[in-house]
């Protein structure tokens, strides 16, 4: 359970107490945040902006002390004096892996009192480089719940900049840290959030030749990871559906490789596409309706499109030769999918309907496995030739660039706000190694996800919103 942005009244009350015995000056009048996805307007954040294009080139210096509590107060998940600081290097991992970001090392960081929580020693952080703050606090509530705080504060001009409040059950703690995380991405770059968000993604074990591969979820940090299936057979592309409820993914399991769908919460795999001798690569339409997916039929390899809640089936090509691996368009309008029937894997766009079908890639190699940008700005995609590499290119084609150098980087997937890309790096020689791995567009911010074993297919979902 989860309560997003309490009131204002609702944290000033939650404070109330220590303020009042600790003559806590009372909390600044908040700013409100800019809607996901939009620019602050000029001077609106005290001109405090992140350079989004510049990369790590010019980090923004950031403090994110320990968040303090009223009373040390003992929780299933250590008390909450632990929690406080688990908080603030969950927050400051999420700001410093975006790559835009530079948090105060441990050593630097100044203790606050919980009755700080809104009266900062602004003088005391831009003495150590901060140009911004992150200060909080956590309450236990005494029935199972916590409550969380999270106020961004620019040190220059010593205001706040934003505050958001939560509740929730004290399993979910590490959320509460993501949210504050997007919060002060968002307000900061202009950019919408993308931490409070989950992948699922195949893990794999055991040697090359007969690996064991079973779905996992997790958050987009690699932590509170779980298995979906027990690895008894095979499952590839899996993907989450728009309301991250629902797993697409090809499996053996009638030993017959064809498209399924199971309920998260339940586990419960249902047959998709009956009747084929395969059907791969899945993808949910934007709105959740429909499932786009390959089917191989006399040779042939064409897409087609099947209600989610299963039905009929519609053909979308026809071309002689493979059409596979499609994309939707965030509006559900167009389709990007790869095909080889101009002699080699190349990229076209079609409308949702299947007419219309261009060729957008030109260039050198071959492209595989294209990913429509949630902002409908760009394709990501797997350039094959010396090597795997993801790129991007616009929906017309132009602007192509590439982003990592690994041996074998393929099956790219966009975060929610259309800036960061994961994927998953192979490594040579008969181990067969594969990592999931993230990339921002400007290709320099490039990090591994933490995964308890090798991993492949990565499924980034949408913001969560439950």
């Amino acid at each position: 359970m989860m309560t997003k942005g309490l009131p204002l009244i609702a944290l000033m009350m939650a404070l109330a107490p220590a303020a009042n015995a600790q003559t806590t000056p009372p909390a600044p009048a908040p700013t409100p945040a800019p809607a996901p996805g939009a620019t602050p307007a000029p001077g609106q954040a005290g001109g405090l902006v992140v350079d989004v294009e510049g990369g790590i080139s010019a980090p923004m210096g950031i403090a994110i002390p320990a968040m303090p509590t009223p009373e040390a107060v003992s929780t299933a998940a250590g008390t909450t004096d632990q929690l406080g600081r688990q908080l603030s290097e969950v927050i400051t991992n999420d700001l410093k892996n975006s790559g835009l970001f530079k948090p105060l090392p441990a050593g630097q960081l100044i203790p606050v009192p919980f009755a700080q929580a809104t009266a900062p020693d602004f003088a005391g952080w831009s003495s150590r480089g901060a140009t911004a703050l992150v200060q909080g606090y956590i309450r236990a509530n005494g029935n199972g719940t916590v409550t969380v705080g999270c106020y961004l504060y620019d040190t220059a001009a010593q205001r706040e900049l934003a505050r958001q409040g939560y509740v929730l059950t004290i399993g979910e703690w590490r959320r509460a840290a993501h949210k504050c995380a997007d919060m002060v991405y968002t307000r900061l770059t202009g950019e919408g959030p993308y931490f409070d968000s989950r992948v699922v993604y195949v893990s794999e074990t055991g040697p090359k030749a007969r690996r064991i591969k079973r779905l996992a979820i997790m958050d987009q940090d690699g932590f509170n990871g779980r298995f979906l299936t027990n690895g008894q057979t095979i499952v590839l592309t899996p993907q989450l559906s728009p309301d991250q409820k629902r797993v697409a993914y090809l499996s053996y399991l009638d030993k017959k490789p064809t498209i399924y769908v199971m309920d998260i919460a339940t586990g419960r795999q249902r047959r998709l596409v009956d009747n084929v001798s395969l059907a791969l690569a899945p993808r949910w339409s934007p709105d959740g309706r429909w499932i786009l997916y390959s089917m191989s039929q006399a040779g042939n390899t064409d897409l087609y499109k099947i209600p989610s809640d299963g039905g009929q089936s519609q053909r979308l090509t026809t071309a002689p030769g493979i059409d596979t691996g499609g994309s939707w368009s965030p509006d559900g309008r167009r389709i990007v999918f790869e095909s080889d029937r101009s002699g080699s894997q190349q990229l076209y766009v079609m409308n949702a309907d299947g007419s219309g079908q261009n060729r957008i890639s030109f260039g050198s190699g071959k492209y595989a496995t294209p990913a429509w940008s949630p902002r409908g700005d760009l394709i990501a995609f797997t350039k094959i030739g010396g090597g795997f590499h993801v790129g991007i290119m616009s929906p017309s084609g132009g602007g192509e660039k590439i982003l990592t150098d690994g041996w074998q980087d393929e099956a790219p997937s966009w975060a929610p706000n259309g800036r960061v890309i994961m994927f998953f790096r192979s490594t040579q020689g008969g181990t067969g190694v594969a990592d999931l791995w993230s990339v921002d567009l400007t290709g320099v911010n490039e990090r591994r996800l933490p995964t308890p074993f090798d991993g492949s297919d990565p499924s980034w979902g949408p913001i969560r919103k439950d």
